[in-house]
């Protein structure tokens, strides 16, 4: 991952922590809840969560997950406890209750790539599922940890799973630039050297094998597509990397524009008399 160098690292973290501090309060809330992955997103809004000094509960949610996930998760919770005395974690292993709930939709193990796409997103669905438990029990916000090229660039998140959140604070930065943030905060190493993962399947695959091209390759799509930049004077690879862009951002426009809702004229509603 090449690092933006386009953002001001300490004055960005006072600005998310600032807004943080303020929509909790405006909101009467008391706090926050977010699942922490082990990957880089989770770890730096996490962190930023922590510095606002509101209470801040970390949920670690394994379901069959990959050893070295779960434990850059565990060490991540734990170095947040150690620095900052708002933070608590728990891990709460929903492993059995995703094993029901597939045993009672039929066969997981079958080669049906659609099907196992579905529990994939299950296993985030759930995680958003306990997410809410938690913030109603204790009147905390649900934080989520999108960055703008998933959320807003290719759609690569879990509809109604980890996109069923009730704020955003780092969805206006670029997978680069929460590098950049995670470096700033001191996210472990073991963190920021990992290769991004969205943690739903049980082979070891990562964000980009999914995608077919890199972050990188990802945001310089999505930068070339907003200047409206013209396409003759690429290569072969860029303009590939830009029809995977505009695949996935076709593909899963449903997820990043709002719900639609259907107006009703007003010359079918009654009037009253």
């Amino acid at each position: 991952m090449q690092y933006s160098k386009k953002i001001k690292p300490q004055e960005t973290v006072r600005h998310i922590v600032s807004w943080l501090k303020d929509y909790c309060e405006n909101s009467k809330m008391k706090g926050f809840v977010i699942g922490v992955s082990g990957g880089i997103d989770s770890a730096v809004t996490s962190t930023l969560c922590a510095l606002t000094d509101l209470p801040v509960l970390c949920l670690n949610m394994p379901i069959h997950q990959q050893s070295d996930q779960y434990q850059r998760s565990t060490e991540h919770i734990e170095w947040l406890k150690a620095n900052h005395r708002n933070v608590e974690g728990l891990t709460v292993d929903l492993s059995s209750v995703f094993d029901v709930f597939s045993a009672s939709v039929g066969d997981c193990k079958r080669s049906d790539e659609q099907r196992l796409l579905a529990l994939a997103n299950t296993r985030s669905r759930l995680r958003m599922t306990t997410l809410y438990q938690f913030a109603q029990e204790n009147s905390f916000l649900v934080v989520g940890t999108g960055n703008k090229v998933e959320d807003f660039g290719i759609g690569f998140f879990t509809k109604y799973g980890d996109g069923g959140v009730d704020l955003s604070p780092i969805a206006d930065l670029m997978k680069s630039e929460v590098y950049d943030l995670g470096q700033f905060l001191m996210v472990s190493s073991n963190i920021i050297n990992a290769r991004p993962t969205d943690g739903l399947w049980d082979d070891d695959r990562s964000d980009e094998d999914q995608i077919g091209a890199t972050y990188d390759q990802m945001e310089w799509a999505m930068e070339y597509l907003a200047n409206n930049s013209s396409e003759s004077d690429y290569t072969k690879t860029q303009l590939n990397v830009l029809q995977i862009f505009k695949s996935f951002n076709k593909k899963n426009s449903h997820k990043i524009i709002p719900i639609p809702v259907c107006q009703i004229p007003y010359s079918l509603r009654l009037s009253k008399e």
